[in-house]
Formats: structure tokens, sequence, C-alpha cells
């Protein structure tokens, strides 16, 4: 059997997503806090904006965290959390709390999944496009 070796996100990348996710929301006149974290769920990089609202560092390290659990981007998995949808229970059944607002993202390599980014300061729509601009300049 053959496994192929993917590697990890970096330091370096997740400079770049931070450094790429705070020039869309600067270019937008946007405050933001951006978390990024590994395959294991390590932070490996945090920016909080001064200007930025103070939850808005917690904000981004949950969205990434979500984003990182479920292999899936923050902004899709809303209408699942709702009464009567598939994941509307699981916050409670993970020790750490899950946070369904857009703005997180999985970074995969490869096919496979290697970390995640988290924005939050703006609107959850354009902290979903920041985190979208900071995972395409990583490619």
């Amino acid at each position: 059997m053959t496994t192929t070796a993917v590697a990890p996100l970096t330091i370096e990348d997740a400079e770049l997503l931070v450094a790429a996710a705070r020039r869309a929301a600067e270019d937008a006149g946007v405050a933001v806090s951006v978390t990024v974290l590994d395959a294991g769920g390590h932070l490996l990089a945090f920016r909080r904006d001064d200007r930025a609202v103070l939850i808005s560092g917690e904000t981004s390290t949950r969205k990434a965290y979500t984003a990182l659990q479920l292999n899936a981007p923050t902004a899709d998995l809303v209408d699942a959390v709702q009464p009567g949808g598939l994941f509307h229970t699981l916050p409670t059944a993970l020790d750490r709390p899950l946070l369904f607002i857009a703005g997180g993202i999985p970074v995969h390599r490869d096919g496979r999944l290697v970390g995640a980014i988290g924005v939050g300061g703006g609107a959850p729509d354009q902290d979903h496009g920041f985190a979208t601009a900071a995972v395409q300049a990583l490619v």
C-alpha cells in the first residue's frame, strides 16, 4: 500500500492566510480578527485588530475550529443547526463550543484537510469573503 504525504500547513502558510484576510478586510474598510489552526486544531497564527470588536478574537477562533471539526465552511452549516436541522444538538456533543456564522473555512492541500481559517469582526458575508480571499491566496 502506498500513501501520499501531504505537506502540513506551515507557519509561513498561516502568516500568508492572515495577511491576505487582513488585506481584504482593510480594502473593505473593516477591522477583523483572524485565526489560523493546523489540522490538529493547534493555533498557528492569530491577529486581532485593536479597532475590531473585542469578542472578534474569540469569534474568529471558534469559526476556525468549527470549520476544522466539520470540514466545511461555516456559512454552509447555518441551516443545519437550526431546530429540525441535521446538527441541531451538535454543539452540546463536543468539548469546545462551535460557531455557526459565516467566516470559517477549512484549508485543503491535495484534497486533504490541513487546517482552517476563521475571520471575525465584519458582517457574516464579509467575514466569509475575507476568509475565502485568504484561502485563494494560499493556492
